[in-house]
C-alpha cells in the first residue's frame, strides 16, 4: 500500500509531499489544473517512459520517490531472489535527467526500467487511459479469472503435471541424443573405463605411487646425506659422540667435588643417549633405502601414462579416480539406455494423460467462474450506465496445443458494450471510458475473492456520466477502499463526496512560471471544494449545504 510520494521538478510540479492513508483517496480540481499529474508521477516511478519533457523548465533534474508499507509475501519474495530486500521497508525511486535519461532505484539499488515495470504491477493497478491497465494483458485475465473462480487447487495441479512432463522430457532428449551414436558411444566408453581402470589406482594408491616414486628418485643422495652426517656424529675418531662421551666421563670423575658438575654430567648424558638414538635412526633409513634403477623406470613410465590419460580427459591426475567411477556411472546408464527409455516414454504417457485430465478440470472451474463472473459484471455495468453492456469471457479448450502451467485454455476477455453489437476484445471494442467503468465493475465483483494488488487507481473512471449513476460509483469505489487502497481523480462531487481523503490540485501563475500543488482538504475545505464542484465560480449557501449534505450522506462526516 502506497504510503508517501515525494515529486521534485516534475513537469509543472515543483515540490510535492504527500502521506496516502487506507481507503478511497480522490483528488478534485478545476479543468486543467493537473488532477492526473500525481498519477503520472506514480506511473513514471513505477516504469512509464520518460523524455526531457518530464523535468521542470530551469530545473536540472526530475525526482520521484514513493514508499510503500511492508509487501506482501510475494513481493518480498520477490524483491529477495532479486537481493532487492531491505527489511519492512520499500521505496520506489526513479530520476530524470534534463537530457531525458534516466535511473531507478528499489530500496537505493540501482535497477533496470523493466524491473520497476514488473515490481510496479505487483503494487499498483490504474485503470484508465494509461499504461497500467492490466486489463488488457491476457495473462492478467486469465489470473482475475482463476482468482474469481477459486481455481487455485486445479492450477496448481495442472503446474505440477506440466514440471514433472518437462523433468521427463529432458532426461529424454538426453537419452534420445545419446541413442543416435549408441554402438559408437558404447565403444567408447567401454574402453576409456577398461583403460582408465587398468592405469588408474585409488586415490590412495597414487599417493603411496607418488611417495614411492619421490624416494627412489632421491636414494642416492638420501644415503650420501645419512652417511655424511653418521660420519660426523658417530663412525669418525674424533665424532659428537666420542667427544661428547668423554665429557660425561670426565664430569662424572669430578661429581663429589662439584655437585654442579654432575648435573651437567646427567644433562650431557641425556644429549648423547638422544644423539645414539638419532644416529641408529639415520643407519637404519640409509640401510632401507633401495637403489633400484629398474623399479625407478617403471614408476616413471606409470606416471608418464597417468598424465597422458589425464590430459585425455581434461583433469589432473589425482582426479582420474573421480572421472572413473563418472565413466562407469555413464557407461551404466547408457548400457541401460534402451530400458530406462521405455520406463520414461510409459512414464511421460501418464503424466501427459494426467495434466490433459487436469486441465479439463481448471477448464471446467473457469467456465463456471465465467458465468458468475459475467452474471456480476452485468448487474454492476448497468447500475453504472452502461445497461446492455456485457463482459463475455471467451475460454478455448484446445487440447492439441502444447502444455503449458496455465492449462489448455485461450483464455480472453470480450466486451459487447451496447447491446446487439458484436462482442470483442477489450482492447478493441471498450473506449477509455468505458475501459475504466469496466474495470471498476470487474474489480467490485472480484474485492471478495481476489486479493490483487493493494493500491487500486482510478483516473477519471466516471467520465461521461453523471447524476445517480455518479452516486454508484462513487459507493464502488468506496466499497473497493474497505478492502483497497483506493485513489481516484474525479470532476464529480457525488464521487468526491464518499471519499475517506480528499486532495485538491490546484495550477497557479508566478510570473513566467506554472506550477502545479496538491494539498490534503480539511472538513471545511472540503465543504467548499464539494460546493464548488456543484455550483462553479460562484458559491452561495445552498451549495454549502446541499455539500455538506452529500458529505454526510457519503459518510466522509
Amino acid at each position: 500500500m502506497l504510503r508517501e510520494i515525494h515529486v521534485r521538478d516534475f513537469a509543472i510540479v515543483e515540490r510535492l509531499d504527500l502521506e496516502l492513508g487506507d481507503g478511497m483517496h480522490v483528488l478534485t480540481g478545476e479543468t486543467g489544473a493537473g488532477k492526473s499529474i500525481l498519477l503520472d508521477a506514480l506511473g513514471l516511478c513505477l516504469g512509464d517512459r520518460a523524455s526531457a519533457d518530464t523535468v521542470r523548465p530551469g530545473a536540472e533534474r526530475a525526482e520521484v520517490s514513493a514508499a510503500f508499507e511492508p509487501p506482501s509475501e510475494a513481493v518480498r519474495a520477490w524483491l529477495a531472489e532479486r537481493e532487492l530486500d531491505a527489511g519492512e521497508e520499500l521505496i520506489v525511486r526513479r530520476v530524470i535527467q534534463g537530457s531525458g535519461r534516466s535511473r531507478g532505484y528499489i530500496n537505493g539499488s540501482p535497477v533496470a526500467l523493466q524491473m520497476l515495470r514488473e515490481l510496479g504491477e505487483q503494487l499498483v493497478d490504474i485503470h484508465g487511459q494509461h499504461a497500467h491497465q492490466s486489463l488488457l494483458r491476457p495473462a492478467n485475465q486469465r489470473e482475475l479469472l482463476d482468482s474469481f473462480a477459486g481455481a487455485e487447487a486445479e492450477r496448481t495441479e495442472v503446474g505440477e503435471a506440466f514440471r514433472e512432463l518437462r523433468r521427463i522430457d529432458r532426461e529424454l532428449a538426453e537419452l534420445e541424443d545419446e541413442e543416435s551414436g549408441y554402438e559408437e558411444r558404447l565403444a567408447v566408453l567401454r574402453h576409456e573405463v577398461e583403460e582408465l581402470a587398468a592405469a588408474a589406482p585409488t586415490r590412495e594408491g597414487l599417493a603411496e605411487m607418488e611417495a614411492e616414486h619421490q624416494r627412489l628418485a632421491h636414494a642416492g643422495s638420501f644415503i650420501e646425506l645419512a652417511q655424511a652426517q653418521l660420519d660426523s656424529l658417530s663412525d669418525e675418531e674424533h665424532s659428537a659422540q666420542a667427544r661428547l662421551g668423554r665429557a660425561v666421563r670426565e664430569l662424572e670423575e669430578r661429581r663429589e667435588l662439584a655437585p654442579e658438575l654432575g648435573e651437567a654430567a646427567d644433562l650431557l648424558q641425556s644429549a648423547l643417549a638422544h644423539l645414539e638414538e638419532g644416529c641408529q635412526t639415520l643407519r637404519s633409513f640409509a640401510e632401507g633405502l633401495d637403489v633400484d634403477p629398474q623399479r625407478l623406470a617403471e614408476l616413471d613410465r606409470q606416471i608418464s601414462d597417468l598424465r597422458d590419460l589425464a590430459r585425455k580427459h581434461r583433469v589432473e591426475v589425482a582426479e582420474l579416480p573421480d572421472t572413473l567411477e563418472q565413466l562407469r556411472a555413464q557407461l551404466d546408464r547408457l548400457e541401460n539406455a534402451g530400458q530406462r527409455l521405455a520406463e520414461l516414454r510409459e512414464a511421460r504417457e501418464a503424466t501427459l494423460q494426467r495434466y490433459h485430465e487436469a486441465a479439463e478440470r481448471l477448464s471446467a472451474t473457469r467456465h463456471q467462474g465465467a458465468e458468475r463472473l459475467a452474471g456480476e459484471v452485468r448487474e454492476l455495468l448497468g447500475e453504472l450506465g452502461m445497461a446492455g453492456a456485457e463482459l463475455l469471457p471467451s475460454i478455448r479448450f484446445e487440447p492439441e496445443a502444447a502444455p503449458s502451467a496455465q492449462g489448455l485454455d485461450r483464455v480472453e476477455l470480450q466486451v459487447r458494450t451496447n447491446a446487439g453489437q458484436a462482442a470483442g476484445p477489450l482492447a478493441k471494442v471498450a473506449s477509455g471510458g468505458e475501459l475504466s467503468r469496466l474495470g471498476l465493475a470487474i474489480q467490485v465483483a472480484t474485492v471478495s475473492r481476489s486479493a490483487g494488488v493493494p493500491t487500486l487507481i482510478f483516473d477519471e473512471a466516471d467520465a461521461g456520466i453523471g447524476g445517480g449513476v455518479a452516486e454508484v460509483v462513487g459507493r464502488m469505489l468506496s466499497t473497493l477502499g474497505r478492502r483497497y487502497q483506493v485513489l481516484c481523480v474525479t470532476h464529480l462531487p457525488q464521487v468526491a463526496a464518499q471519499a475517506a481523503h480528499h486532495f485538491h490540485v490546484r495550477k497557479s501563475e508566478q510570473g513566467d512560471e506554472t506550477r502545479t500543488e496538491v494539498s490534503p482538504l480539511s472538513q471545511a475545505e472540503r465543504i467548499e471544494e464539494i460546493a464548488r464542484m456543484l455550483g462553479g465560480l460562484k458559491i452561495t449557501d445552498h451549495e454549502r449545504a446541499a455539500a455538506e449534505e452529500m458529505l454526510q450522506r457519503g459518510g466522509a462526516f
